[in-house]
């Protein structure tokens, strides 16, 4: 079997396993997370781990987070295919890339210049070129690219970071991972003109969003 075959049959086993059995109904984001070639968004050295259970080191105190985290984020976000999306820790840009095959527009932001530099590439490798990287605070979000339809961020905050909601469109909807930095919340936020709508969704574990609305460095 080929490399590109063996990948590409990890890959819909990983759409059957992690997500669809675990509930993940959305064909939208099931068809998106088995269109994207994973194994490039991981280090080289573990490339034979690139749809396992779980999340992965991409180097930098970064990581590249689990499938079913990954599809859990997309399916809150409730995207159409029209939207403008911000994607916050851009990490090795593979959630980026996921989002690209749901969404119009996606810009993503990185605060590690290192890490978005190898996220541009391995964004281009994998045909996802109209991604926009920034380098930057993500906790601030990107305000010369708002309003955003939707925007995940992929680090924990110990609240709503009010940069990030300001930037939503009326209707629009945040995912954030909100608690310590050692365990946290999946949140779904809902801008409405009453105020946020807030949703609580699954646990998990991120590292967390450092920056101004974030948590602090150290």
């Amino acid at each position: 079997m080929s490399l590109l075959a063996a990948a590409a049959e990890a890959r819909a086993l990983m759409v059957e396993q992690q997500l669809r059995r675990r509930g993940i109904t959305d064909e939208r984001v099931l068809s998106a997370m088995g269109t994207v070639p994973r194994e490039l968004f991981v280090p080289e050295s573990l490339r034979d781990y690139s749809y396992e259970d779980g999340a992965l080191p991409i180097g930098h105190g970064q990581t590249i987070s689990q499938p079913f985290i990954v599809g859990t984020i997309c399916v809150l976000l409730g995207l159409a295919g029209h939207e403008r999306v911000l994607d916050v820790g851009t990490g090795s840009g593979y959630q980026a890339a996921v989002l690209a095959e749901l969404a119009t527009d996606v810009v993503t932001i990185e605060r590690v210049p290192e890490l978005a530099e190898t996220a541009r590439a391995a964004l281009a490798a994998a045909g996802y070129d109209r991604v926009e990287v920034r380098v930057g605070d993500g906790s601030l979000g990107i305000s010369d690219r708002a309003p955003f339809d939707a925007i995940a961020v992929a680090a924990a905050a110990p609240t709503v970071p009010p940069a990030l909601y300001a930037q939503l469109v009326d209707g629009g909807r945040l995912v954030v991972p909100r608690g310590s930095r050692w365990g946290q919340e999946l949140v779904l936020v809902v801008r409405t003109p009453d105020g946020p709508v807030e949703k609580e969704s699954v646990p998990c574990r991120f590292v967390p969003l450092l920056g101004e609305e974030g948590f602090a460095h150290g």
